[in-house]
């Protein structure tokens, strides 16, 4: 513990520069800029901005990048909140019960409760990320083909729970979802798969394509046939942009439980905020004594999932950071920057120049706090958006979904994918199918199959993988046990329902 205090006194005599809080602060603005437009996410921001790092200091150069990264985790619930329209795949949770408290006359504190959590949340997990660093990788080492498997089981089924008492929907969405996720070229045998002969299909249908086609495209289409209403609530509708002790009572709890949480699935490579919030919200309405106001404003559904994005985003930083392997996307972007700025992440990271690693993890503290800076008092000016009547805000979101669209695979073809979703997502509401199960299943079905095949093959083409190695079992008796306990509940509901 006090080697770790050492190294961060180190940091912070490296990140308390005049150069590095001005990068902070310039990769936290960017970053809150860029997770409120669609589709862009912290991914495409970082790759942008690698060619403005080119000259500077690794240690500049990764607070820079780690900035734009935990500010769009910030930005992107904004979106959220006011339009509807998630700016990454990670903020989609938000939208349950951060737009029904906008419209319901509450946006300024949907977006004060959105910054604490974020703030909160990233705090916390910096802590984490001090003490637990090395002992949390190594324990993310151990997931082999078998443990992501049931890792990513427990997912999709805390997911599945979350279709408000349908299961059958639930799993309808998910089965879509699937589907989907299996079309392009299989990456183990080369085959091609439910291309239709399309070339451009030959790398599967992006998921962030998807995302803004069933949230962005779809909120346009509902919206379509009130063309003069304004798109949400009126400034004099925001009230105080502040919370109260009641909102802080009922806030904490979820945010303590999120933040945990949200850091040990960012660690582990390839899992993400998206994850993070998903399992954060389902565990939170598990628990809760009032399930039944999830999704229509309830103040612990915005909480969790938002503290959950921020810690998620610090976790991912340590397997980046220790062992050189990206946690998320947007860690993989920062590692091909690093790695042509001649730095190569990883334990002798630690040891010959641990000025970088500790600078950036000191810098989080610096940025955490800029952004709840700039964030509580650019409310109001955000909200001014909502004053736009939909004839003109819904072209602009729409053509923002394009926009974002185009940057990301500067494909054209994925135009017709994005009305194809959008529509999609329009029937899909109007058949009451919940759209989080089939996003989720779009982003982990690839991975989710991948693992599964490499559990068998190490298992001679048995599955016994799955049942003799601990971690595998206890997190798929955890997706049985949550699958079991919705039906009950739902039973017992409609049960009530019918007395």
């Amino acid at each position: 513990m006090l080697d770790s205090l050492n190294y961060l006194a180190l940091g912070m005599h490296e990140a308390f520069t005049l150069t590095n809080i001005f990068w902070v602060l310039i990769g936290g603005i960017l970053g809150t800029v860029i997770g409120m437009l669609p589709g862009l996410g912290p991914a495409t921001g970082v790759a942008v901005l690698i060619p403005v790092t080119y000259g500077m200091n690794p240690t500049t150069a990764l607070i820079t990048m780690a900035g734009v990264y935990y500010g769009a985790m910030f930005g992107g619930s904004r979106a959220s909140i006011l339009i509807n329209t998630p700016g990454d795949a990670s903020a989609i949770v938000t939208c349950w019960d951060g737009y029904p408290m906008a419209r319901n006359g509450q946006a300024g504190k949907a977006l004060a409760i959105s910054a604490w959590a974020s703030f909160i949340g990233g705090m916390i997990s910096v802590i984490f990320i001090v003490f637990l660093a090395l002992p949390v990788a190594n324990f993310a080492l151990k997931f082999g083909p078998a443990e992501l498997f049931a890792l990513l089981v427990f997912s999709l089924t805390a997911t599945v729970t979350l279709s408000k008492g349908n299961l059958l929907k639930g799993f309808i969405a998910l089965c879509l979802g699937f589907i989907i996720s299996t079309i392009g070229i299989d990456s183990q045998t080369g085959v091609m798969r439910f291309t239709m002969g399309f070339i451009s299909l030959q790398d599967g249908i992006d998921f962030l394509v998807a995302m803004i086609g069933l949230y962005a495209v779809t909120e346009v289409f509902k919206n379509y046939a009130s063309l003069n209403a304004k798109y949400g609530v009126s400034t004099s509708d925001i009230g105080k942009v502040s919370m109260t002790r009641a909102d802080w009572k009922k806030c904490l709890g979820p945010i303590l439980r999120s933040t945990p949480l949200g850091f040990i699935v960012g660690v582990l490579p390839g899992m993400g905020g998206t994850i993070a919030t998903l399992l954060a919200y389902s565990t939170e309405k598990q628990i809760n004594k009032h399930p039944e106001d999830f999704g229509k404003g309830a103040i612990e559904g915005l909480a969790a999932p938002e503290a959950a994005n921020n810690a998620s985003s610090v976790g991912a930083m340590i397997p980046l950071l220790t062992m050189g392997i990206p946690g998320s996307g947007t860690t993989a972007v920062m590692l091909g920057a690093l790695m042509m700025l001649g730095i190569q992440p990883g334990p002798t990271l630690f040891t010959q120049h641990p000025e970088i690693p500790w600078g950036v993890i000191a810098s989080m503290m610096i940025g955490n706090l800029l952004l709840l800076a700039i964030n509580l008092p650019l409310v109001r000016p955000l909200v001014q958006l909502l004053k736009i009547p939909q004839r003109i805000l819904l072209p602009m979101i729409m053509g923002l979904a394009f926009m974002g669209t185009y940057l990301m695979n500067y494909s054209s073809s994925d135009f017709f994918l994005l009305i194809l979703f959008g529509i999609g997502g329009y029937y899909m509401s109007k058949l009451d199918i919940p759209i989080p199960p089939m996003v989720l299943a779009l982003i982990l079905g690839g991975m989710l199959e991948q693992s599964f095949r490499q559990a068998l093959t190490i298992g001679n083409g048995t599955p016994v993988l799955f049942f003799t190695k601990p971690i595998s079992i206890a997190l798929l008796l955890l997706a049985a046990l949550s699958l079991v306990y919705t039906l009950v509940k739902d039973s017992r509901a409609k049960k009530r329902i019918k007395a």
